[in-house]
């Protein structure tokens, strides 16, 4: 069947949101976009985190196979993260990823480059502090990212990026006990615009198209964590999933495609400490390991950190 489509302002991206910015309570407080800490008014928070990721074996749609014609594919991700908390209760978000892809064996060709500016806006819109058993808190994001070059899509799996503009919209629910235990529900829906391939056709979902032009469908993700926090110190374990609300699976013998429906689960950790003469400079540690998917690698990754927290003029003291 050959029929083109119309295009919409809505669609999904493959990538997900790489880690922002390093929580860490009393000492150092700052924040990712889907946990339930708040950065403190008039304090800035920055620094790079350093992630590699790799796999050898994916899910071609629901049947897992092994990667023989690339061998294993490796993503080296640097990121440059930062925060701001406008007011104790406004904080804004900023990151940007340089990523480089590397197949190891096989004709296909690394790929490396800036992949997209994220801004975002976080807005605590329930606070309550001192209840009897801790803290309850809820949060609403808004988070919108451009890309920052030119890169191309239509080389999966190597392709750094979806190279498309996208538009979400997060709610957070955080409970933080007063002997330190904590835990966190965060659920998004994300828009994305149109992608253009360098080619006039393609083929995907068993239909032919001649166009350019690639409509994807939205995702819907959350998270749920839970963990430990005293005395700048920090332990937790994460369960995350995303479903991609439409597109088709890999063809058999294919190589993905930009629209495929990439779905996953994956489990994950991490541990932050600052150091213990300078409480302003945190380092984090995270792993995260895909244990279920669709259309995506059985994905085994590991990310350290190091960030620091400027005391800005207005702020109060430490």
């Amino acid at each position: 069947m050959i029929r083109r489509p119309l295009r919409t302002s809505a669609q999904v991206g493959i990538l997900s949101a790489i880690l922002l910015v390093i929580s860490l309570p009393t000492t150092v407080r700052a924040q990712t976009i889907d946990d339930g800490v708040m950065m403190d008014s008039h304090h800035l928070f920055t620094g790079v985190l350093f992630s590699y990721e790799s796999w050898d074996e994916y899910w071609e749609g629901t049947l897992k196979r092994e990667n023989g014609n690339i061998g294993t594919l490796t993503t080296q991700t640097a990121t440059w993260a930062t925060n701001y908390g406008i007011t104790d209760r406004l904080n804004v978000i900023a990151t940007i990823p340089y990523v480089r892809t590397r197949a190891s064996q096989g004709v296909l060709r690394s790929m490396n480059g800036f992949q997209d500016l994220t801004l975002a806006a976080k807005y605590s819109v329930l606070d309550r502090p001192s209840t009897k058993y801790g803290s309850f808190r809820a949060i609403a994001v808004v988070a919108g990212g451009v890309p920052l070059t030119d890169y191309t899509p239509d080389f999966q799996p190597l392709s750094i990026g979806s190279a498309s503009k996208r538009l979400s919209a997060r709610g957070t629910l955080n409970f933080q006990s007063r002997p330190g235990w904590f835990a966190n529900a965060s659920t998004a829906y994300t828009w994305r615009a149109g992608v253009t391939l360098d080619r006039p056709y393609y083929f995907t979902d068993g239909q032919l198209f001649l166009t350019d032009e690639v409509d994807m469908p939205n995702v819907f993700d959350y998270v749920a964590s839970g963990g430990y926090m005293k005395r700048g110190l920090m332990a937790e374990f994460l369960f995350s999933q995303q479903r991609t609300l439409g597109g088709g699976d890999i063809r058999r013998q294919d190589i993905p495609f930009v629209s495929n429906r990439m779905n996953f689960s994956k489990v994950g950790g991490a541990v932050m400490t600052p150091l213990p003469k300078l409480r302003d400079l945190v380092l984090r540690f995270d792993y995260a390991h895909t244990i279920n998917g669709r259309n995506v690698g059985q994905a085994t990754s590991f990310t350290a950190g190091v960030l620091y927290r400027f005391h800005l003029p207005g702020s109060r003291t430490q």
